[in-house]
């Protein structure tokens, strides 16, 4: 079977990239069993809590990323340095992951079959 990760590296509501990343992934757990997904620079930020998007006029998507549990994602995949240099720790995000160094990140992308990258 073909495992599919996504990737999200860019910074929330900079663009519409991360919530048409995060529809993608919900739509695709319905064809595939196989999804891993990795946050690694600014992508990391997709996954904070308390954003407020009022003043910016953007609907806040970024409690719908609590839906992968009920989707079945579970391979979940945070970029420790990325957190690390962005001053962040696992309690500042809506949903946990498992924290992967360099090294880690790098064999999840070699091993997948397809990237997706938002």
């Amino acid at each position: 079977m073909t495992s599919l990760t996504y990737v999200f590296c860019s910074a929330p509501h900079s663009t519409s990239s991360g919530r048409e990343g995060l529809d993608a992934l919900l739509a695709a757990s319905a064809y595939c069993e196989d999804i891993r997904v990795i946050f690694l620079g600014d992508g990391v930020y997709q996954l904070l809590k308390d954003q407020e998007t009022q003043q910016i006029l953007s609907k806040g998507y970024a409690p719908s990323f609590k839906l992968m549990e009920l989707y079945d994602i579970e391979s979940i995949y945070i970029c420790e340095s990325s957190m690390k240099e962005r001053g962040l720790v696992l309690a500042d995000l809506l949903i946990g992951g498992q924290l992967l160094d360099s090294a880690a990140l790098s064999n999840q992308l070699h091993d997948a079959d397809k990237v997706l990258t938002f």
